[in-house]
């Protein structure tokens, strides 16, 4: 017979349309009506939640009074009572909300990189990390090139081209990867990851560089790894950021070549490589995966998007992944990139009002992040709601389940594992999390 804990030890948090973050209220629930069992299998183990550091990001930060700005960073960032980020991106030079477009090394034929230098992230990147990392300094982070400096590709451009085939060039970007990795570790900020090409097969009008698989396999196995490990670099090679379902063009191309599947710890994977995830967790387990941009929408910030966001979370997490990555976390209104693109961020800066505005994707990405613990294992369910929820064990041995309602009409959640029973009330097109300590 189960055991029934006290209503007022588990915490319901819901969020609806209406209203943010609202205490719900719970029940002793009956066995005979349960619609959402957390089973007895266990998956993977989950490192982390975060988002991506991007000029235009800080751009919009700064322009708050600093009580204002740290308010926002706390939010995002703190281990405690914020959305309690842990596991976050930044680029290698520009990315596509860069205020402008740059890379590491400008100078032509600088093989040895003398030229080499991090200046331009002291205006923007470095303050946003150090803001940030004062809230939550056991940050982990990766970090992806969008494109090489511009005189190793063809044509000698940031937006759209390749990589100049040559050992020479391959050597130096190697090197220019390296010399990334160790500039930020003197200045106190540890890349764990590097991801060799953001989206490599988008030639863009913004900075981009196409890869092949091929490609990938042969500059990992040849020249990057053997790099990384002449120099005993304490960060990981990952196959990302894939923005492709070519699951035979890219892993397997790359995993099953013996010396460059050595060098690679893991596959991230954002926009269209969600549908090669399940595929990847199940062809390669022990390669992690991660998601490492969540899917941009529009600079509206709607909760229709908010509900499309959710579907996202749920699918990376039960096809394997052990990290979830928000895109841009910070914006002003309407998120405009320099080059005319409208996205979604989490928080809304207005300058010309000094409003701050938490958009509906702050809450779905809080609600899985503010009690799931690196560290916690990914629980089974079932049950007729079990499609739209997922589960988690802490470290500790608290359970989490975050269920959304997507129904315009109230539901009964009966929630049950091999000890307790208990209920409460989906409100319509809600997101709810349930913490059972």
């Amino acid at each position: 017979m189960k055991t029934h804990i006290l209503p007022t030890q588990i915490k319901v948090i819901t969020t609806t349309r209406e209203q943010a973050w609202q205490q719900g209220i719970c029940t002793p629930g009956m066995e005979e009506s349960v619609n959402l069992r957390l089973t007895g299998e266990c998956h993977q183990i989950w490192e982390g939640w975060g988002g991506c550091f991007n000029e235009l990001g800080w751009i919009a930060l700064a322009t708050l009074p600093s009580d204002r700005r740290d308010a926002i960073l706390h939010d995002l960032f703190d281990p405690v009572e914020g959305c309690r980020f842990n596991y976050c991106r930044l680029p290698i030079g520009a990315s596509d909300y860069a205020a402008e477009w740059y890379s590491h090394n400008e100078t032509p034929g600088d093989l040895e990189m003398k030229d080499f230098s991090i200046h331009r992230d002291y205006q923007h990147l470095i303050p946003y990390l150090k803001a940030a990392m004062a809230h939550r300094p056991d940050m982990k982070l990766f970090a992806s090139p969008w494109s090489p400096p511009t005189w190793m590709k063809h044509p000698r451009a940031y937006n759209y081209g390749t990589l100049l085939w040559t050992p020479e060039i391959l050597r130096a970007y190697a090197l220019y990867l390296v010399e990334f990795v160790q500039t930020y570790c003197r200045e106190g900020i540890q890349i764990q990851q590097i991801h060799l090409q953001n989206e490599p097969v988008a030639d863009q009008k913004f900075p981009s560089c196409v890869w092949t698989g091929e490609q990938m396999r042969d500059f990992i196995r040849d020249y990057l790894g053997p790099k990384f490990s002449q120099l005993g670099l304490n960060c990981e090679i990952w196959l990302g950021t894939l923005n492709t379902a070519d699951y035979d063009g890219f892993v397997t191309t790359t995993l099953s070549d013996p010396e460059a599947n050595r060098f690679i710890a893991g596959v991230g994977l954002q926009w269209d490589g969600k549908g090669m995830a399940q595929r990847v967790h199940a062809s390669w387990p022990e390669k992690r995966i991660i998601q490492t941009e969540n899917e941009c929408g529009n600079g509206q910030n709607t909760w229709e998007y908010a509900q499309y966001v959710f579907g996202l979370l749920q699918h990376y997490i039960t096809n394997g992944a052990v990290a979830y990555t928000y895109w841009n976390m910070v914006l002003e209104p309407e998120g405009r990139s320099t080059w005319g693109w409208k996205q979604n961020a989490m928080v809304t800066v207005d300058a010309g009002n000094q409003s701050v505005t938490y958009n509906p994707e702050f809450h779905v990405m809080k609600h899985f992040s503010r009690f799931i613990d690196p560290g916690a294992v990914r629980r089974g369910v079932s049950g007729c709601l079990s499609g739209n929820a997922v589960a988690f064990e802490n470290p500790d041995g608290s359970r989490v389940a975050v269920v959304a309602n997507p129904l315009k009409m109230k539901r009964s959640c009966v929630i049950a594992d091999e000890t307790q029973c208990v209920e409460f009330t989906l409100l319509p097109e809600s997101f709810n999390t349930v913490f059972l300590p």
